[in-house]
């Protein structure tokens, strides 16, 4: 290591903060390197002193120094830094004659550095930094201190190509800082006065682009131009796009360039954007001319499925930009195009290569490409939407269908052969160390088939009998074997799937038998367990898509799910999961069916799988069995008759329920049956499947809880007993072992069916007078007592459950609810943001139900406890975590209207809280980090202002303006801002705080008035 490294140990390196020493430097670049290259102490003295040194107020003025003097390109980068934030916080307090000068200094710089050939290769990155800077000084000088800026720019470029193109880099910057990012970053008045300066002073940067496209020879160049041009497209005066020469410069000159030909195509995708009912001539234009030279880059016979996998990256994006082209275009302009018979064929040219794009095999490239599709479809059949191609008479077809018939019948094909995976599952552990399966929701290749399913919907209503055509030889490519793949099975049977309900009843039915008889036959033709059990699956998979067609056909359906029955039994990989995942499909959309007497059958078939429960599920896992329980659920839950269905819950429970009471009896001998691993393991798949089964049936399933109920309570308390005690003995690690682990599975499954039952039931009265009691008699004290690691964060969730469905009827309860639960879990989540996230959240989530359901019971209680409640709302919504802010924002709006409507309370509510509450608000708004919160934010702070503006704060909150509240806010808020940003000036604040007065019945502006103070507060301004 340099000798010069070493220093930093000792701190030689804090001669650079002072500033009565010239600078050394040469050990700035060390420090820099330092900071750079070295780990440990060394580094973070390096980071220190730099720290530092970019935050004295007068650090700049050493940057021209440190830029004309070091080597290091890394120490000429962080003096640009300390430049950039003197121009973005600083600027306005600095002496005009210090702005001109640094001013000066950085447009020298930047022409001195990009004038010379080469530079822009060499020195990227510096230069880039000097050009944003520029645009940093652009954005507080233009137009007013800088009036000329667009002309010195412009005549500057027409000095030197180099120069030329370095000042196109700057023009986008500039656009892309007022139009794209401005929002949060300047004002609304600013913006929108730097908007309006840029489109008047417009023509002179357009003749500049102009030129360079007209006349440069210089390659970078052009492209520089072109990028900038395409940043200006979404803003600039339509004119200058539609009543130039530009379309067909880019066009005529450029689309056809290897090297230009992305970036045009970007630009020809904007300008197609461009959504206005004039220039339909420009647009037709834009259209032909495009395609005439698309036909020369990329004969219609191209492959460009192959070309694509074998291109290189600037190929490959050229494919993507023609999809991005075609789909824009077509979108909003096709209609225009279809109305020229002389154009036809050049639309049809532009639809086979939509086409040829969508086999390319890249996820987004068919995006893109289905996006179009969708809309075309959507667009057809919502036209017409009773009229069907399956007519023999083709005069029967609404004509801009007719047009489209050749195309849709290969976009069919192209649905049929490529459709996405319908579900995904994950096999993942959870927290208690069980392997467990998971239904993804909103997963890219969700979503993906969600789309592809609707356009093969719509295209199926278009034309039914060509959907049937191409499915039905598809599928006798894999009878035969010229399609045979797994791949291409699962694909066809998705597709087949995604249309259940999209032909009439009869062409449905008669459909699906010939494919189930073309894969029943499949499956005897192929060999080996792995092409059955993949044909099985898809077979189950289809007749489950199809509940109107099991539902008509009642034998049909008894004999597929006895056939599921018995793939229940079958081993091979994936055929029991795939088996009981369509059972609870079909019994929760054919539920009725299976409690009536069917047709030539002499009991309801529930009964059959009642009498044959063990038999049918000897083979299943224990997570299987729970899907078992749930589907049958599905079907009990559906019999009207209350005297039967008990009967049948009995039989349905009569399993889980003999094991259960085995134990319940063993205990009662014994309690240390309750330590027994197998036992306590036994106790949690029952306790499982009762939630599952609880899920399904609802309410009704009062009769089997009430069964288990207060057995369920006291082993909730014995084995909490158990955790204890092991706890005491051996310390919170003990919490991680296995059997410690089962036993809070047992804990937390018996409050997951307990919130799981009351979420269900319907009559508050019964739960609250039978079932609540002895609940909080058994897991409150016991939460209170345990050691927090060992406290489940469930009893939180499900006094949250109950309070928001008992509602009144709980809120006598509220008080010794918060006494047990309230203060012991503030204690474990108060010290940080981070321990304990799940107590965190459900420890709001029923703070949220107290407040919204059982307000009435915050008024009853002791001042200093809703001092605490109001404490934690507090905390919640100053929580980096974003769930539990939102929810603190939420409980807090609540309140506030809760005490709005308490008249007798809300005074003394006022004269207390008020303006903390102001406080505590203004410092969430004023922190960046919680900028997601905004609209909220602005929503209470409205509120607020409008309850002091109306009157209905009366109690006077100051006794310096007794008789005026909102004068005294004003003030209060006012001091408020200024001692928290003493660099904010009188006329700024009282603009600010005016507005919140007037803006409070409109809360979207009043939120942007807010978002433009949080840009004034990131600046210093010594004017008003």
């Amino acid at each position: 290591m340099p000798a010069e490294m070493t220093m930093l140990a000792d701190h030689p390196a804090r001669q650079l903060l002072d500033f009565t020493q010239r600078l050394d430097i040469n050990l700035l670049d060390n420090v820099v390197n330092s900071m750079h290259h070295d780990i440990g102490s060394q580094q973070r003295v390096a980071q220190e002193v730099l720290t530092n040194l970019k935050d004295h107020p007068d650090a700049w003025t050493r940057v021209d120094t440190i830029l004309e003097f070091s080597q290091n390109m890394k120490t000429k980068y962080y003096a640009l830094q300390i430049l950039e934030t003197v121009i973005k916080t600083r600027w306005k307090i600095l002496p005009r004659n210090q702005c001109e000068g640094i001013k000066k200094y950085v447009v020298g710089l930047i022409i001195k550095t990009s004038s010379e050939p080469g530079s822009l290769e060499t020195e990227g990155v510096y230069i880039s930094k000097l050009n944003m800077i520029l645009v940093q000084i652009l954005k507080q000088e233009w137009p007013k201190h800088w009036p000329t800026f667009i002309s010195d720019i412009v005549g500057a470029s027409r000095t030197s190509e180099s120069l030329c193109q370095n000042n196109m880099i700057i023009l986008k910057l500039l656009s892309e800082e007022v139009f794209d990012f401005s929002s949060g970053q300047m004002t609304q008045v600013k913006a929108k006065h730097l908007k309006d300066s840029m489109c008047n002073e417009f023509s002179q940067i357009f003749q500049l682009c102009q030129f360079v496209m007209e006349n440069s020879q210089n390659a970078p160049l052009v492209h520089a131009t072109l990028e900038t041009l395409l940043r200006f497209l979404n803003w600039i005066p339509l004119g200058y796009i539609f009543e130039t020469k530009l379309i067909n410069t880019l066009v005529y000159k450029f689309l056809n360039v290897p090297m230009f030909r992305n970036v045009t195509l970007k630009c020809l995708t904007e300008i197609a954007g461009v959504s206005v009912n004039q220039y339909e001539e420009q647009f037709v234009s834009l259209f032909t001319l495009t395609m005439c030279q698309l036909k020369q880059m990329l004969p219609l016979n191209t492959n460009i499925r192959m070309a694509y996998a074998n291109g290189k990256d600037d190929e490959q994006n050229f494919i993507q930009n023609l999809s991005l082209f075609l789909c824009t275009f077509l979108k909003e302009h096709g209609q225009l195009i279809e109305k020229r018979h002389n154009l036809r064929e050049t639309l049809m040219e532009a639809l086979h290569y939509m086409l040829l794009v969508s086999e390319v095999e890249e996820t987004e490239i068919f995006k893109i490409c289905l996006e179009y599709w969708n809309h075309l479809s959507a667009e057809l059949y919502r036209e017409s939407p009773f009229s069907t191609s399956s007519t023999p008479l083709l005069s029967d077809v609404p004509p801009r269908r007719h047009l489209y018939l050749a195309v849709l019948s290969q976009v069919r094909l192209l649905m049929v052969s490529r459709m996405a995976k319908p579900e995904e599952v994950l096999v993942v552990e959870n927290d208690q160390g069980e392997v467990v399966r998971e239904f993804m929701k909103d997963t890219d290749a969700i979503n993906l088939y969600k789309n592809m399913r609707e356009t093969l919907v719509y295209l199926t209503h278009l034309d039914y009998a060509d959907t049937e055509r191409i499915m039905t030889e598809k599928l006798h490519n894999q009878v035969n074997g010229t399609e045979w793949s797994w791949k291409n099975l699962n694909m066809l049977c998705w597709a087949i799937g995604s249309i259940s309900g999209a032909m009439h009843e009869e062409d449905e039915k008669r459909f699906l038998v010939t494919v189930i008889k073309d894969l029943l036959g499949l499956c005897e033709q192929k060999r080996g367990k792995d092409n059955k059990a993949i044909i099985a699956s898809n077979i189950m998979y289809i007749v489950g898509q199809y509940p109107r067609f099991l539902r008509a056909h009642w034998k049909f359906l008894k004999t597929v799910v006895n056939k599921l029955f018995e793939f229940m039994h079958e081993t091979h990989d994936g055929v029991q999961d795939m088996a009981c995942d369509t059972f609870i499909k079909i019994a929760q959309k054919c539920r009725r069916h299976f409690v009536q007497v069917q047709v030539g059958e002499v009991m309801p078939f529930i009964d059959e799988i009642l009498n044959n429960i063990n038999t049918i599920i000897c083979d299943l896992q224990p997570q299987q069995v729970h899907t078992f329980y749930e589907a049958v659920g599905y079907m009990i839950g559906a019999q009207t008759d209350l005297s039967v269905q008990e009967l049948l819950i009995e039989k349905y429970m009569l399993l889980p329920n003999q094991v259960w009471d085995s134990i319940i009896q063993q205990a009662t001998k014994n309690v240390d049956i309750l330590k027994d691993a197998e036992t306590v393991r036994q106790l949690g798949s029952i306790l499982k499947t009762n939630v599952r089964a609880c899920k399904a049936v609802g309410h009704p399933f009062v009769a089997q809880l009430g069964r288990i109920y207060l057995d369920m309570l006291n082993v909730y308390k014995c084995l909490s007993e158990n955790i204890s005690s092991a706890v005491q003995s051996n310390g919170e690690m003990v919490t991680k072992q296995p059997l410690i682990r089962s036993m809070r599975t047992v804990k937390r499954e018996t409050l997951k069916l307990i919130s799981g039952w009351v979420s269900r039931s319907n009559d508050p009265q019964m739960v609250a007078e039978n079932f609540v009691p002895p609940l909080l008699e058994a897991v409150l004290i016991d939460y209170q007592r345990n050691v927090p690691a060992a406290r489940e964060p469930e009893v939180l969730s499900t006094m949250a459950t109950i309070v928001n469905k008992l509602g009144v009827h709980i809120t006598g309860e509220i008080p010794k609810i918060f006494d047990a639960v309230f203060e012991c879990t503030l204690n474990m989540i108060n010290k940080d943001f981070e321990e304990f996230p799940e107590h965190r959240t459900h420890f709001f989530y029923l703070l949220q139900a107290a407040t919204s359901q059982c307000f009435p019971a915050f008024l009853a209680i002791a001042p200093a406890q809703f001092k605490l409640i109001l404490d934690s709302i507090i905390w919640a919504f100053k929580h980096t975590m974003r769930n539990v802010a939102d929810t603190g924002l939420q409980i807090l709006y609540t309140l506030l209207q809760n005490v709005s409507a308490e008249e007798a309370a809300a005074q003394s509510f006022y004269q207390t809280y008020f303006c903390d509450i102001l406080q505590h608000i203004f410092s969430v708004v004023t922190d960046t980090s919680h900028t997601a919160g905004l609209t909220m934010h602005a929503t209470i702070l409205a509120y607020m202002f409008n309850l002091v503006e109306e009157n209905k704060v009366s109690v006077a909150l100051s006794t310096t303006h007794p008789t005026n509240n909102l004068l005294h806010v004003r003030e209060y808020v006012a001091n408020l801002l200024k001692m928290a940003f003493p660099h904010l000036q009188d006329a700024q604040v009282k603009v600010f705080v005016t507005g919140l007065s007037s803006l409070n019945q409109d809360i979207p502006a009043f939120k942007e008035h807010l978002r433009d103070f949080l840009v004034q507060i990131k600046v210093s301004d010594h004017r008003s």
